[in-house]
């Protein structure tokens, strides 16, 4: 169970990030957050949704917001996947997966007939004062990118 709440502040995070930073979320205050949680570095669906944060990046821009890419991969995972994909945003590790747990995204999948317990796709706007506006869960990559700027443009 999440221990955050569409209308409610979102708990002030830090975590290591891509380019040597460390990111908190204190640290965006003015701006609009949009975090998303991924399984895995290099693979197709993961790929593909951050392809299309990247080819929206400007969109996003222009209203104030900051993309994070969020999984349980490490810094050195995170570095050769935001140069191979030429993001323009950065990526945050989370190996001991508290911003996981906090946003309750570790879910049991089903894999190759094994049960895992592995990241839910999912998406969360956070507005410039740190309160959650919106939740995606269980998220379908096509045609998301779309509801993310709809729902930032109501902002």
């Amino acid at each position: 169970m999440s221990d955050i709440a569409v209308g409610q502040p979102v708990p002030d995070f830090e975590l290591p990030a891509t380019g040597d930073k460390i990111i908190s979320l204190s640290g965006l205050k003015g701006k609009n957050v949009v975090l998303y949680f991924y399984p895995k570095d290099n693979t197709s669906g993961c790929t593909r949704e951050g392809q299309d944060f990247r080819d929206h990046y400007n969109e996003f821009g222009a209203f104030d917001t900051v993309i994070l890419g969020v999984s349980r991969d490490s810094l050195d995972s995170h570095e050769k996947f935001k140069t191979e994909q030429n993001f323009q945003f950065d990526l945050l590790t989370d190996k001991d997966e508290l911003l996981c747990k906090l946003f309750d995204v570790i879910k049991l999948k089903n894999m190759y007939g094994k049960e895992v317990m592995g990241v839910e796709r999912s998406t969360f706007l956070i507005d410039k004062n740190g309160i959650l506006r919106r939740e995606w869960r269980k998220v379908k990559v096509d045609g998301h990118i779309e509801e993310i700027l709809q729902a930032l443009s109501a902002l």
